[in-house]
């Protein structure tokens, strides 16, 4: 069976109250070996920390607080991130990031807690997981910032820092991405008929820079567009990559499997 992964996976919403144990069984019926839970608050990074316990191996936790979750900020919600992140499962910091398009958070305070939440992720050496909604320039400059401190500070995430997680802005900004050794999140978009702008910047990006991801239980892949999503449909996103790239589902889920290894540390598959 093809080792799939699904680095971004919200499992822990309720929308999978009533079937979680069966949602997870389809997931790795259909070969989907490992699966990333991050949180978006400290509630939902506690239950994605439940989950990767119960299925050591297969479910591990990032930790955070989602741009759109972060109101009312104060330095005691970092703290409680900053414990959370201790447990062993966690391998990541996130969901964080900014979005513009809610404005759930005002800006400023997304601010602040994208760049407290970065640099809790170089102390902890752990990588991030980026949201980016309609807010590329500013996000874009903040995580140069970071970055180029990191180098500067010869830190070891620097190399592998983080992923742009669900990726929708243009081809050109990701590669400034990648310039920063990120990697690139495609979720189910990239297989829907009337997208051809993200088919095209997919199929330009390099293949050891990408990262399949459902976000589940959102952005389901054709043809389940509209219903909800689970980790059991990502070789639909990987055949939509394999067939833009002209290679085989197989060698998508390798190189995707290599590059999450990277990313999260990860053991050999199982």
């Amino acid at each position: 069976m093809i080792p799939y992964t699904d680095t971004h996976c919200h499992l822990d919403f309720n929308r999978f109250d009533e079937d979680r144990i069966s949602v997870i069984e389809r997931a790795l019926n259909a070969g989907v070996i490992w699966m990333l839970n991050p949180g978006i608050d400290i509630e939902s990074s506690k239950a994605a920390i439940q989950l990767s316990q119960i299925y050591p191996n297969r479910i591990n936790a990032a930790v955070g607080i989602h741009p759109n979750y972060g109101k009312p900020w104060t330095e005691d919600l970092l703290t409680q991130v900053e414990a959370l992140a201790q447990t062993p499962q966690v391998v990541a910091i996130g969901e964080i990031g900014l979005d513009y398009y809610r404005k759930h958070t005002p800006v400023e305070q997304q601010h602040t807690m994208f760049k407290a939440q970065l640099a809790l992720a170089a102390q902890l050496n752990l990588p991030v997981i980026i949201h980016l909604r309609d807010a590329t320039k500013d996000l874009m400059a903040i995580l140069t910032s970071w970055h180029q401190g990191l180098i500067h500070e010869g830190h070891p995430l620097a190399e592998n820092p983080g992923v742009l997680h669900s990726y929708s802005a243009d081809y050109e900004t990701a590669m400034v991405a990648i310039g920063m050794n990120f990697y690139i999140g495609i979720s189910g978009p990239v297989t829907f008929q009337n997208a051809p702008d993200r088919k095209a910047v997919t199929q330009k990006l390099p293949l050891e820079h990408l990262l399949l991801e459902t976000d589940s239980p959102f952005l389901a892949p054709h043809p389940h567009r509209g219903h909800r999503n689970e980790p059991a449909y990502i070789p639909l996103i990987a055949g939509e990559i394999a067939a833009l790239h002209q290679i085989s589902p197989e060698q998508v889920a390798e190189i995707t499997y290599a590059n999450a290894k990277r990313l999260f540390n990860l053991p050999n598959p199982v």
